[in-house]
């Protein structure tokens, strides 16, 4: 044989081989057959062959299961949580001096991962953030947990999905090519299954990853895949951005040959519970808040996932526009717990507290309106809580005697008790007062429809519309609340206003005004009602400037609670009942020289000068109204008896439990979400010695137990319950990128609100400019 002939069978026999070697590769790595676009081209470097998932998770006897076959969700009886380790958890209290950060350079990787200098120094090499704090609680921590998270969730759909037996295999790779771009992408699937052709990816969120999204619409376009079906599974509520990429893959994918979409999503509803390392849950570095607490906030104090989001959030929409494009341009969003701004905190309010499930401190929940659009809210937080919390403990510290302020002109030295005017409550109810009157004198003007009725409907003096002077105050409607298990949950409380005639004798501009006989002052009364107090009940109700005054009210009532049941309420809450000692909760920045005297200047100058001037339908007068205390000693209330709170509010003590420990969405209100905490938190005592040098060798990301939680049907079980931690570990960089996963007794009372208002003595009064003559 000729070597020309040799050496050209040789390339043959040497191309049939590879030809082979790249066929066994196909069919080892389950890719599917050749069609078109060219789905199974080479991987320029080896793939992944992914492992069983009941394998790598640790799932034993359990049967395999099926996929939703369109677009599905779990039921309400079935929401849950999981746990999962976050190595990050035990330094959340970290708060470094100047002089800390800079001795601790900024090589991290000559410290251990138990040091917090390793953190000082990630931080000190990153130019992205110039707050720790901020970096700490945005960044650093969320990083931290965002693997196990991932992988505690993927392991509770491969239990509870059946995604097991020799078919289902997890973090299998694959290439993806786009057929319109030629672009190929490398894709990992969280659940693969070649035989019934089936692709699941789970999100611990609500959002997909977007360095994913290219991936996914290749997979998507490619005609090589049309015999795959892609189940998308979200642990919470769809993000709008979620809804939408579902849509164009939907979009992208089509049908399959029965008329089923090919791209589904499943929404699990179950909410994750990030734990510190074992033995580290009283480390001498976590955080401890005075939120709902009376601990001072260092040793001692509040947990929870209520204390978490609102130490989260910024000051100001400029501030968290900033930081949210800080971490969108990381691609750090998404590890945010519900993202940042995700949660309007003007809509804050307590919604429960009691006995701890630990058997130490009250536990306690909040409620608060989730929002698609996180930078249209999500700042404020810590302002709102902190009133919240303040509100509670003057309410405990006080005598309910003293809760009342009072603006009246003839009554300069009655305006707020001494000790109830230099906290945040009392000026709340104050500032309430005043803008009341303001409201009021709103509702009537006449070139409204209310207020030309109004007048309208008043006696008349020469043809002008008068009325008698009156007190106005806010009080509550019949409170709706349930108290159980050793805690009061607060349902509802509405508030209402109430009028009677009142004179003063300070006069308004224009003098008295009108004499109205009996009849006449009852027939004003009747009409104000009438026209004037549904409009601003309804401001008081669900206005914004009253969100504050709303706020102490629930926390009056929860304090009332706390002051009822005194002897079975920890030590230290006792200790804080009726000790008229409100030092600790002082009225706070911007307000901290704020004082009565000043709303009550501002309210005599109004009623003897006039604020609002309302031309009468002959147009020759211009009208001032002045309208004109607030007592919150009233309390009614109604316990909901067991049968309309089992039918009505049927999983509240569910989601409240769960609230202690995370961010829950409420089935029992739509497009809200609970979340709180635990008073009793406390942390190892002394300053910490810096643990020795380690070796600089990064130690593995935690994976968890690989045992997910089975579904509870009771609250999530206390800390001490949670799974074994691994050795804590850094993020892969300094700048924090993300990782590759992705009694059923009545209540004894309930705390009423009066907001009295009074109204200029003869109520109706004129500015004595009569324009006898318009050439005037």
């Amino acid at each position: 044989m000729k070597p020309a002939r040799i050496a050209s069978r040789r390339r043959a026999l040497r191309n049939s081989l590879l030809a082979l070697a790249c066929a066994t590769v196909i069919t080892v790595t389950g890719q599917p057959a050749t069609g078109v676009g060219g789905v199974a081209e080479a991987a320029p470097a080896p793939l992944k062959p992914g492992k069983r998932c009941d394998e790598m998770y640790g799932v034993k006897d359990v049967p395999v299961g099926g996929l939703p076959q369109g677009d599905a969700s779990r039921a309400v009886d079935r929401w849950d949580t999981y746990e999962y380790t976050n190595p990050g958890l035990q330094f959340d209290g970290l708060n470094p001096t100047q002089a800390e950060l800079n001795a601790a350079g900024t090589d991290y990787k000559k410290y251990d991962h138990s040091d917090p200098r390793r953190i000082y120094a990630r931080f000190n090499a990153q130019k992205r953030w110039t707050s720790f704090s901020d970096y700490l609680s945005k960044v650093y921590i969320p990083n931290q947990g965002y693997d196990a998270r991932g992988k505690a969730f993927m392991g509770k759909i491969v239990r509870e999905m059946g995604l097991t037996g020799p078919d289902w295999i997890c973090e299998k790779e694959f290439w993806f090519k786009d057929p319109d771009t030629g672009d190929r992408y490398k894709r990992r699937l969280d659940a693969y299954n070649k035989r019934t052709r089936e692709i699941v990816e789970a999100k611990s969120n609500g959002s997909p990853d977007g360095r994913e999204k290219p991936a996914d619409r290749a997979w998507a376009k490619n005609q090589g895949w049309r015999s795959y079906k892609y189940t998308y599974v979200f642990a919470e509520n769809q993000t709008r951005d979620a809804k939408n990429f579902m849509n164009e893959l939907k979009g992208l994918a089509g049908k399959d040959e029965t008329g089923n979409e090919r791209v589904r999503s499943y929404n699990y509803q179950s909410h994750h519970k990030g734990l510190p390392p074992k033995g580290t849950e009283n480390g001498p570095y976590r955080a401890n808040g005075t939120t709902m607490s009376p601990g001072n906030g260092t040793s001692t104090g509040s947990r929870g996932s209520g204390n978490q989001v609102i130490r989260q959030s910024p000051p100001n929409p400029q501030t968290l526009k900033e930081q949210l494009d800080r971490l969108g341009r990381t691609g750090q969003r998404s590890l945010m717990n519900r993202g940042l701004g995700g949660i309007d905190f003007t809509t804050l309010d307590l919604r429960y507290i009691g006995k701890g499930k630990s058997g130490k401190g009250l536990d306690y929940a909040f409620s608060a309106k989730a929002v698609e659009d996180e930078y249209a809210a999500g700042w404020g937080g810590r302002e709102k809580g902190d009133l919240i919390s303040d509100a509670f403990f003057t309410w405990l510290a006080l005598d309910p005697s003293t809760f009342w302020v009072n603006l009246n002109p003839d009554e300069p030295d009655r305006i707020i008790d001494a000790d109830f005017g230099r906290t945040d409550a009392g000026r709340v109810l104050l500032e309430a007062d005043l803008e009341l009157k303001h409201d009021i004198f709103k509702a009537m003007d006449p070139e409204t429809d209310a207020g030309r009725n109004f007048m309208n409907a008043l006696p008349k003096r020469n043809g002008f519309p008068c009325w008698a002077g009156f007190r106005y105050w806010i009080e509550p409607e019949t409170a709706v609340v349930r108290e159980q298990d050793g805690g009061i949950h607060i349902l509802d409380t509405p508030l209402k206003l109430s009028t009677v005639p009142q004179e003063t004798h300070t006069q308004p501009p224009g003098g008295k005004g009108c004499d109205l006989t009996e009849a006449e002052t009852q027939q004003s009364d009747r009409v104000l009602d009438r026209y004037i107090t549904p409009l601003v009940a309804e401001k008081v109700n669900n206005g914004d400037y009253y969100a504050d005054l709303r706020r102490v009210y629930t926390a009056r009532v929860a304090a009332e609670w706390v002051r009822q049941n005194a002897a079975d309420m920890p030590a230290e809450y006792r200790e804080i009942i009726n000790s008229n000692d409100v030092k600790r909760w002082p009225l706070r920045a911007p307000h901290q020289n704020w004082t009565g005297k000043q709303v009550w200047d501002r309210y005599y100058k109004a009623f003897t000068e006039g604020t609002f001037k309302y031309k009468w339908s002959n147009g020759e007068d211009v009208y001032v109204y002045t309208v004109g205390g607030v007592d919150f000693s009233k309390q009614p209330k109604r316990n909901m008896n067991p049968v309309r709170f089992r039918t009505e509010q049927r999983y509240k003590p569910r989601t409240v439990g769960y609230a202690v420990d995370t961010i829950a969405d409420d089935p029992n209100k739509e497009g809200y979400l609970m979340f709180g905490g635990n008073s009793a938190g406390h942390s190892e005592a002394g300053t910490p010695t810096p643990t020795p040098t380690g070796t600089g060798k990064p130690t593995p990301s935690p994976t968890g137990t690989g045992k997910p939680t089975p579904t509870p049907t009771a609250p999530a079980p206390p800390t001490s319950h949670s799974p074994d931690a691994t050795t804590p570990s850094g993020p892969k960089d300094p700048g924090g990128d993300l990782a590759d996963t992705g009694s059923s007794a009545p209540v004894g009372l309930i705390g009423g609100l009066a907001v009295a208002a009074i109204v200029a003595g003869g109520a109706l009064v004129w500015w004595l400019r009569r324009r006898a003559n318009t050439r005037h």
